[in-house]
């Protein structure tokens, strides 16, 4: 309790000598992040926070019962009329972003309490948060291993009572859905059956083996329930449809647009992109295919699929092997870093804290081809993880060679540079830093997510503006073809959730328009359906980003620079543009 109660007397005083209502606002945002936080502990124990009110989170589960689901929904309602009680004009920008954040996120809860019910219709949600819930101690190093072992084991106790909830609660759900959470229970079984079982010390096996063979029994049942209930109640829909859907997407983005202009704006650019792109690929064109000339009986999309794609597919012809994939990986984060720190395109953080590990096998549904995972907010010295999902041995030799092409030599480091370097990694070290940990909690825990998903966009594009790979033609079609995908992306988010786009209409769009390999548009479909609003947080960020960038760069004239506005700007954690924009005059 020394640690929590510090961290409080941080907040407090943090915020003891403004006004009035930005002394409210820090009492009411310290309640906030950590009364959150405390309603899942699984969440609590990434983001740092071990112990609340007496209470040891690290050896809890989420409580899903109706009784706790009903408290939470109370809770976010008190929070909500607190906040819309303050005098804005009493408040610093500062306290004006985290303001907004926490009145968007609190929206987009009580959205998912009374309209969308995840908790009655998503089953791949329990399996993801109990997953987290036992992998987070396994290798996040926030005490010795042996204490982190008994936490292990004290969720494990509690994992028949988690399902238990988990299978009351399920009334209806996609068949998509189930699929994923069938697959994800899996990995759950083998990690506890397997890979932290091969990690307990000597003198714990003993009560791991007694602890875990009923959790092992819950999720075996928890699988049957899945087999055999679960497609009797496959009536709910994925799709949020045109009442709820854009309210999602604002609350989501806040980024003043909305889904039908954007949509607008991407089937737009769309076309744009296609073009530039074959004005990319003509010189490579003539110099891998000097017979064809050009496709000059061919006009239009037609010429653009056969110049393009020629291009693309000579392109993906160089790649990793299945066995050298992660360790590539681990060689382009170098490079990558290598890079930044050359041409100084922003103040590197301190800390070399990032590892590059397997993704969880109970997070492969949702991230096919890897992720990041920040170091917690409250311990940023522990380790941070770049996410990259392993080839399975099951595939056969084509699907293997399709995912090997998309991620091929030039993507594969366009994916680094995304999620790792100068991406999501360096962003949210940056971010760890913000003072006082209030702001920094509110600012990690529920950053906005176009911020940060744009940051990610922007960042690589700057690499290759920068000269990364010395002006590579190669990397610049590559890169032209992640952009088709970002605002496929978005076209598929919009139009699947809110205009009934059919399964064939979207693997059309990826595969015949935006050149995705067949083993990418289908994990990208099966990603659409398991989320929503999220997909065009990498068209609607990106473009912010360029925005606000030009705009900085326009009203600091001959001062500009783009180190100094790139420190500034990730200085500011992710905060809503229009607060960003605000935060940097």
């Amino acid at each position: 309790m020394a640690k929590l109660a510090a961290i409080l007397l941080v907040l407090t005083l943090a915020v003891g000598c403004g006004k009035n209502s930005a002394k409210k606002l820090g009492d009411i945002s310290e309640e906030f992040v950590l009364g959150s936080l405390a309603f899942s502990p699984s969440a609590a124990t990434s983001a740092g926070l071990h112990e609340y009110q007496g209470q040891k989170l690290d050896e809890m589960l989420d409580d899903n019962s109706p009784a706790n689901l009903a408290r939470q929904n109370r809770f976010y309602e008190k929070i909500k009329d607190r906040l819309s009680s303050l005098k804005q004009e009493d408040l610093t920008p500062e306290d004006r972003a985290d303001l907004t954040i926490m009145q968007d996120q609190i929206a987009l809860t009580l959205l998912d309490f009374n309209e969308i019910h995840t908790s009655m219709h998503s089953p791949q949600s329990y399996v993801e948060t109990l997953g987290n819930a036992l992998f987070t101690p396994f290798v996040l190093e926030y005490a010795p291993k042996a204490e982190r072992v008994k936490h292990i084991m004290a969720r494990l106790q509690k994992v028949p009572l988690f399902l238990d909830q988990a299978s009351t609660n399920m009334v209806s759900a996609p068949p998509e859905w189930t699929q994923v959470a069938i697959d994800e229970n899996q990995g759950n079984m083998n990690l506890v059956d397997k890979e932290i079982r091969a990690g307990i010390p000597a003198d714990q096996a003993q009560a791991y083996a007694q602890v875990a063979r009923p959790a092992l029994d819950a999720m075996i049942k928890f699988d049957k329930f899945l087999k055999t209930s679960m497609p009797g109640r496959s009536n709910y829909s994925w799709r949020l449809g045109g009442a709820i859907y854009p309210r999602k997407f604002r609350y989501s983005m806040d980024a003043g647009v909305e889904p039908d202009s954007t949509l607008q704006d991407a089937e737009r650019e769309l076309g744009q992109v296609r073009a530039r792109m074959l004005q990319l690929a003509l010189p490579l064109h003539r110099e891998m295919f000097a017979v064809h000339k050009d496709h000059a009986d061919l006009s239009g999309a037609e010429l653009e699929n056969a110049v393009i794609g020629e291009v693309l597919g000579r392109i993906a012809e160089r790649h990793s092997a299945r066995e050298n994939y992660m360790d590539d990986a681990r060689k382009d984060l170098e490079e990558a870093r290598g890079f930044v720190k050359e041409k100084h395109l922003l103040t590197l953080p301190a800390r070399s804290n990032l590892q590059v590990i397997p993704t969880p096998e109970y997070m492969r549904g949702a991230y096919a081809v890897g992720g990041f995972n920040p170091a917690p907010a409250l311990q940023p010295q522990l380790g941070a993880f770049y996410w990259i999902t392993p080839i399975s041995p099951s595939w056969s030799k084509e699907r293997v060679e399709s995912k090997l092409r998309e991620y091929n030599f030039f993507k594969l480091k366009l994916l680094t540079i995304h999620e790792a370097m100068p991406g999501h990694y360096v962003q949210m070290e940056i971010a760890n830093e913000i003072q006082p940990q209030g702001r920094r909690l509110v600012r990690s825990v529920f950053g906005n997510g176009a911020y940060i998903e744009g940051w990610a966009q922007y960042a690589t594009q700057m690499m290759l503006d920068e000269g990364f790979l010395n002006h590579s033609p190669e990397m610049a079609l590559t890169f032209a073809k992640e952009e088709l995908r970002v605002i496929a992306n978005t076209i598929l988010d919009v139009r699947l959730q809110m205009l009934n786009m059919s399964d064939k209409e979207a693997l059309d769009l990826m595969e015949k328009q935006t050149f995705q390999e067949e083993e990418e548009a289908t994990a990208k479909l099966q990603r659409a359906k398991l989320s929503s609003a999220q997909l065009p947080m990498y068209f609607v960020g990106w473009r912010s980003w360029i925005r606000l960038r030009d705009e900085y760069k326009q009203a600091k004239g001959s001062a500009y620079s783009l180190p100094e506005f790139n420190d500034r700007a990730l200085k500011e954690g992710a905060v809503p543009f229009v607060a960003l924009k605000t935060l940097l005059k």
